[in-house]
């Protein structure tokens, strides 16, 4: 699967998990470690662990192999590599503190697509 493949799957799960919020960082001109991270918002580390079940799930089905994984014990940051797309799974603290979209300021940002629906219809 292709970047974009990935990030439309785990766009779609988290989305169906009820994630509060998620978007992706394009850092492929910022570092060799992978093309996008995706960054995700949960309420609760249980909430965490069951989006990182449901992405890793739905991911195997379409063949993609995760390479590496960690903080699911913990469950307040959870990591999941699949080579050009990482993505993090948060509880709103660890976001707020670690500011990944600062951190990585000069990257592009987007509202997975699912979301931006979302977010329009709350503004309305």
């Amino acid at each position: 699967m292709d970047k974009e493949e990935i990030i439309q799957v785990v766009s779609e799960t988290v989305f169906e998990e009820k994630a509060d919020e998620a978007l992706v960082l394009e850092v492929a001109d910022l570092t060799i470690l992978a093309e996008a991270f995706v960054l995700v918002t949960g309420r609760n580390v249980n909430h965490n662990r069951s989006m990182a079940d449901a992405i890793i799930e739905n991911l195997a089905e379409k063949g993609e192999k995760l390479l590496h994984n960690d903080g699911y014990e913990d469950g307040r940051w959870i990591v999941l590599d699949y080579g050009h797309v990482i993505v993090h799974l948060f509880r709103q603290e660890e976001r707020d503190y670690y500011k990944l979209e600062k951190l990585w300021g000069d990257a592009p940002q987007k509202v997975l697509q699912a979301f931006e629906k979302v977010r329009n219809v709350k503004k309305e």
